[in-house]
């Protein structure tokens, strides 16, 4: 399998973006990160968080994450 194909977990997206897989739920569900759902779990192309990051998002995606969680580690619904 190709790497820039290669499928992710929710672990191994947040270690590869280093947040939390908290973050990486939150904002894989408002659709900032590209990403399916496969029967209960997500799966994410490595590409597409590579994309995303080179793309100039990674600050971005940085605010967005820190306004989905609060520091205390609970999630704004």
């Amino acid at each position: 399998m190709a790497e820039e194909h290669e499928v992710l977990t929710t672990d191994e997206a947040a270690a590869l973006l280093r947040v939390s897989t908290k973050t990486v739920l939150a904002l894989a569900r408002e659709g900032t990160l590209p990403g399916e759902k496969v029967g209960r779990a997500w799966r994410f192309l490595r590409s597409d968080i590579l994309a995303l990051v080179r793309g100039g998002s990674a600050t971005k995606l940085m605010s967005e994450a820190s306004d989905i969680v609060d520091p205390v580690g609970g999630r704004d619904d």
